[in-house]
């Protein structure tokens, strides 16, 4: 292949490597040089072109591709149209992507000009997704070299395996403490992992956390005709000789691996009876959030084998980051308890109350934002910080002689978000979290902000503390530090409320009774109501 400037006369089939925009002239990149391009440069006064021109033996960039790709693409694969030296590879179909990595690797060690990229192996997609891209870096490749990476193809590198797997049954083991809304909860969540890939749960069991009362609801469920059996232990699988392997050891199944390198995830059983998978799931298997269930999930829907070695090999890429619960270093904490602080937000203007500011209105001999702030005080909370905003002065004037901090929001006016990035901002590096007050809220007392200060444990994946009554969620909020990154980035009137959605598996609930969580001073009936009550 020549590559070098040409005259345009001489540069009949070749194809120009920059875009040309001189003298009211645009020529694109990849353009093939032919007679009315020849006679525009001249016109427009261009002497020289740098173009690639194929010799004998060459192939065209998008006929290279085009073969590389169809040699590459296995069962369930489809591949687009070569353009501009790109071929991409499509999934024909719902499944797991299947790859041979040796044969990857082998097609991109035949020459630095041929090029093949693909998504993560074994991962779910569905019809019509882009899987891989073969791309030429040159215009032109010999053809021996294309000839080589299709041989190395031998066939296909890439297909998709099918989901096969449709039927599904579940058991629940049951401990005292176990409530039944997280096994409502765990089945909801396994029910979206089954749909994807067209599978459902035909059954589902709960046991007592006992051999055999486990192992007789495994063979009912396998009599019912379940392709798969998953159990949810009530306690963690501790030893292939506990209670869940043992109950698959008792219906005639065996084990083939417990454990796995993948964080979290690390406690799934894998096991089977006559061929019929059965697994163990790990505790974060009740979240929707990835882990290592998924992986060998995925596969055995997919009727894949997987093997010790597959899990084994997991290890690289198998912490999985984005999962919030898992501890993290940070600084030690006092013998006195967790380095919690309160920020009470005292910022906003109160316009539905239609007058003076609610924060100043009084309630049983004292200002709302005073009540508030006398039981942050009276709490565990290390530290209590106000965030003004709206008549600062007279806000600060109602709690004088009170230990606080005072920041102020001047951009209090653009909604609670930036209250609350206010009081966040002001926060020490030694702070583990803080619990987050309405200034509105009077009926918040001391012994409810060290409930929640106590339920926070970090180190136990408590990382969200909320008090809830009845199923509804409350203030104030308790968050650790790992989120103050996230808060720092709300905007405008809204709160965080969906960081606590987003963040489901990290949160810990703790049981209020009234109205105290929910009662705020937004409108002069409810200040009436609160002096009434």
């Amino acid at each position: 292949m020549k590559f070098g400037p040409r005259r345009p006369a001489d540069a009949i089939g070749g194809v120009t490597v920059h875009s040309l925009r001189q003298n009211g002239l645009l020529l694109k990149k990849g353009t093939t040089i032919g007679p009315a391009e020849v006679a525009a440069l001249e016109k427009a006064g261009i002497a020289e072109i740098v173009v690639v021109q194929l010799e004998p033996g060459d192939v065209s960039e998008d006929v290279a591709a085009a073969d590389v790709a169809g040699a590459v693409a296995g069962d369930g694969i489809t591949v687009d149209r070569a353009f501009t030296g790109r071929a991409n590879l499509f999934a024909g179909r719902t499944g797991v992507l299947v790859i041979d990595r040796a044969v990857v690797d082998r097609i991109n060690a035949v020459d630095e000009a041929i090029t093949l990229a693909t998504l993560p192996a074994f991962k779910p997609v569905v019809e019509g997704e882009m899987v891989a891209t073969v791309k030429l870096i040159p215009f032109g490749v010999e053809s021996r070299l294309r000839d080589a990476a299709v041989a190395a193809a031998q066939g296909s590198a890439l297909r998709v395996a099918p989901y096969v797997i449709k039927r599904v049954g579940v058991v629940s083991t049951l401990l005292p403490g176990l409530a039944p809304k997280v096994i409502d909860k765990t089945l909801r969540v396994t029910a979206e992992r089954l749909a994807p890939a067209g599978a459902e749960i035909i059954a589902e069991r709960r046991v007592a956390h006992e051999e055999a009362a486990l192992s007789a609801a495994i063979k009912e469920l396998l009599g019912l005709g379940a392709d798969m059996v998953i159990v949810f232990g009530a306690s963690a699988i501790a030893d292939r000789r506990d209670v869940i392997p043992a109950a698959i050891g008792t219906v005639g199944g065996t084990i083939s691996h417990f454990g796995m390198p993948v964080d979290p995830g690390n406690l799934l059983l894998v096991g089977s009876v006559s061929g019929v998978p059965v697994l163990g799931a790990p505790g974060c298997a009740r979240s929707p959030v990835e882990n290592g269930f998924d992986w060998v999930l995925m596969r055995l829907l997919a009727g894949l084998t997987v093997t010790r070695a597959d899990i084994t090999a997991m290890g690289v890429g198998g912490l999985l980051m984005e999962i919030v619960t898992r501890p993290q270093p940070r600084v030690p904490v006092a013998e006195s308890g967790r380095n919690v602080a309160a920020i009470v937000l005292a910022a906003g203007r109160g316009t539905r109350m239609g007058g003076p500011n609610k924060l100043l209105a009084d309630l049983n001999g004292k200002p709302l934002v005073r009540i508030v702030a006398e039981q942050a005080l009276a709490s565990q909370a290390a530290r209590t910080i106000i965030v003004t905003g709206h008549q600062a002065g007279e806000v600060e004037a109602a709690l004088y002689g009170l230990d606080l901090t005072f920041v102020h929001n001047p951009d209090f006016a653009q909604g609670i978000a930036s209250s609350v990035k206010t009081g966040i901002a002001a926060l020490g590096e030694d702070a583990d979290g803080a619990i987050v007050c309405l200034g509105d809220m009077p009926l918040i007392d001391a012994a409810l902000i060290d409930r929640m200060i106590t339920a926070f444990d970090p180190d136990r994946g408590a990382l969200i503390v909320v008090p809830v009554a009845e199923g509804r969620r409350g203030n104030p909020v308790l968050w650790s530090r790992r989120f103050f990154t996230e808060l720092m980035t709300l905007g405008g009137d809204v709160g965080a409320r969906h960081l606590i959605a987003k963040h489901g598996e990290a949160v810990t609930e703790v049981p209020v009774e009234g109205e105290a969580a929910f009662l705020d001073i937004d409108t002069p009936q409810a200040l009436d109501e609160a002096r009434r009550g």
